[in-house]
């Protein structure tokens, strides 16, 4: 037998209409309230190709950031993504790291002569790897906020977004990405 009435003791009869249960009624941001509510969300995707010779330091990757104002100055910012790299060499080292404006966020301590990163890989000549980015920021600002994404390669020309081979079909041009999002705190 199918259910066709729910009888509650604590729900006043008329106070869920139709609009609070349908596919496409939104519910108001003013009744979702506390922490990790997601505020706001900025993303962008790259799909064009970057390279930088050997420097010995990090290099912003182009069009690979975003901006952000939060809304408090309590609210955490998390931020994901994936970065394709790729080396025209043997097998060299690569690192990315992300910066808000000119701080580094996220990386690893100091130690020796290790460099500090978010993420590293070991990539092999003409082939891509996918560095994830995941992180939660306290800003501690209600000022607009740049995410950038820094990449370095100690002994080796680095390529977002190719393999450092020629075009061809055994060679991928694969896409990069950030995504900021403000969290309640």
């Amino acid at each position: 037998m199918p259910l066709t009435k729910i009888q509650s003791r604590g729900i006043t009869d008329g106070t869920i209409v139709n609009a609070d249960i349908n596919a496409s009624a939104a519910i108001a941001g003013t009744k979702i309230s506390g922490a990790g509510k997601v505020l706001q969300v900025v993303s962008t995707t790259k799909t064009s190709t970057f390279s930088t010779a050997t420097t010995g330091s990090f290099v912003e990757v182009t069009g690979l950031n975003v901006n952000i104002t939060p809304s408090s100055a309590s609210s955490k910012i998390f931020i994901s993504g994936i970065v394709a790299v790729g080396h025209s060499t043997s097998t060299a080292g690569l690192y990315l790291k992300v910066q808000r404006d000119s701080t580094d966020i996220g990386i690893g301590d100091a130690s020796s002569s290790s460099i500090r990163s978010m993420a590293g890989t070991d990539v092999r000549e003409y082939q891509t790897r996918q560095l994830s980015i995941n992180f939660l920021d306290s800003p501690n600002t209600t000022s607009a906020i740049n995410y950038k994404v820094l990449i370095q390669s100690p002994n080796a020309t680095s390529h977002i977004n190719n393999d450092g081979e020629a075009d061809g079909t055994n060679h991928t041009q694969p896409i990069s990405t950030i995504t900021v999002m403000e969290i309640a705190a």
